[in-house]
């Protein structure tokens, strides 16, 4: 009993608690107003199915993200290539056996799974942002080379390809705008980012070319509504809850045109008009203040992270959650085109929930894996250790020195406090060159010792990284 204490007292040190509340009360939050905008449609006071479907969601979810923190980053990285095949099988799949939304009878993506409608492009997400920082790691010191950048634009092309082909043109934009904001990170030369935006901006009266009229009149009514009444009478209606609500909001369950379901899919793109009704403004910026905190979190977990690949899919997965919010909102506005992208943890959907918390899980795991490498061990229960030796900080170190403490004692826990602060630090200075550190990633026999700054040709940049120990 006690070893499974010791190993449950482990684990939960070794959560990131902060990411994981404001995960459940965004997911709670947006549960409250999922049901909310559905009550009305349940009668006899029953509750509605989608908020059900994501209440189990949420639960389900949590549980796959605690899983799949007890396992090192590492391992779902050696195995990329199993994602990258499933991703590529799902997304095939869904093209020959896929059913189309009530709404999009032209758009195949989703699965029927007899219990649940299940969208695969949500998961393939977090299979690309795994293949794609593995990717990205492995070329990291050449990642400006001709090869090398049609390579990751090929990878980037393959997700972002079989998505449109189904239909799912918001998710397909997304992928690009995950990889853009990965391949940013990793280093790449500005003259290549620039030559990207020129080809987009080119290629943009081709694009307009190819469009049906209906995708067209979704930008139209951006700049003029009363052309075609029809396309943006959702977003019409949608402003007018907004406007409704005003600054305090007309309180929860009591919105007209929410309790009415007066808006088009308020449970699900529309999410935000329901908040902005009840709640008003300041539940809209508590909404935005939580996927903000989300964001932000996951940025500062993926810089205390010392390895590559975790590095890039942090802000993979920031990135994921923040460019499918500021769609969403943008499309809620009336200043971006309906495309079908939902706000992430208030919307309803089970799939897209589910997915969401995996690609949590993902973040837990690069979060438990740094808490390892600061601590004795990890979860001794399942086996798992710390990825570097574990002799080097032993745990009579981890609290602060007191005055009583034998000089060899305070000197071993400043030494494990200067290397909190390199594994901290050793996140490169992309835009002027990058650093190059001993560390055997392979077999992690030692923490990082040294770093060297490898500066671009002409930089003047003085290092960022010096070595403590010299």
């Amino acid at each position: 009993m006690s070893k499974f204490k010791e190993s449950f007292s482990l684990f939960f040190r070794g959560t990131d608690k902060i990411l994981t509340l404001l995960c459940l009360l965004a997911s709670t939050f947006g549960i409250v107003m999922v049901y909310s905008a559905t009550r009305h449609t349940v009668e006899g006071g029953g509750f509605p199915r989608d908020a059900l479907t994501m209440i189990f969601a949420v639960i389900i979810g949590l549980a796959i993200a605690f899983g799949m923190s007890l396992i090192d980053y590492d391992a779902y990285c050696r195995i990329w290539w199993v994602w990258g095949a499933l991703g590529v099988f799902l997304m095939i799949l869904v093209m020959l056996v896929g059913v189309a939304p009530s709404a999009r009878q032209d758009a195949r993506t989703w699965l029927n799974l007899g219990i649940i409608y299940f969208q695969p492009s949500e998961l393939v997400k977090v299979f690309f942002i795994t293949t794609f920082s593995v990717h990205l790691y492995s070329v990291r010191d050449e990642i400006n080379k001709v090869r090398n950048v049609l390579l990751l634009v090929l990878h980037a092309l393959i997700p972002f390809a079989l998505v449109s082909i189904s239909g799912d043109d918001g998710s397909a934009l997304v992928f690009l705008l995950i990889a853009l904001s990965m391949i940013i990170v990793a280093g790449l030369s500005w003259k290549y980012i620039l030559g990207f935006f020129a080809l987009v901006g080119a290629a943009i009266p081709l694009v307009w070319s190819k469009l049906t009229n209906f995708q067209k009149e979704r930008f139209v009514v951006i700049w003029n509504p009363d052309k075609y009444p029809g396309t943006s009478y959702q977003q019409n209606l949608g402003l007018a809850a907004l406007y409704n609500g005003g600054f305090l909001g007309k309180g929860l369950f009591k919105g007209n045109y929410t309790q009415n379901g007066v808006v088009p899919e308020s449970q699900n793109d529309m999410i935000f008009t329901v908040i902005g009704e009840e709640l008003g403004v300041i539940g809209g910026l508590v909404a935005i203040l939580l996927l903000m905190g989300i964001i932000l979190r996951i940025i500062k977990i993926g810089r205390s992270s010392v390895d590559g690949p975790a590095q890039y899919a942090c802000y993979g997965i920031a990135s994921m959650i923040g460019f499918q919010t500021l769609i969403n909102l943008a499309m809620v506005f009336r200043i971006g085109p309906v495309i079908g992208i939902t706000l992430p943890f208030f919307s309803a959907g089970g799939s897209s929930t589910l997915c969401l918390y995996v690609a949590i899980g993902l973040v837990l795991s690069i979060q438990r894996a740094v808490y390892s490498e600061t601590a004795d061990n990890m979860l001794p229960l399942i086996g798992v250790t710390s990825r570097f030796d574990p002799s080097y900080r032993s745990s009579e170190h981890q609290k602060k020195p007191k005055r009583n403490w034998s000089p060899r004692a305070r000197k071993a826990w400043h030494q494990a406090k200067r290397m909190d602060r390199k594994a901290n630090s050793i996140l490169p200075n992309t835009r002027r060159g990058h650093l190059q550190y001993d560390f055997d990633h392979k077999n992690r026999k030692s923490p990082p010792s040294h770093a060297t700054f490898k500066p671009r040709a002409g930089s003047k940049k003085q290092p960022r990284y010096r070595d403590e120990n010299k």
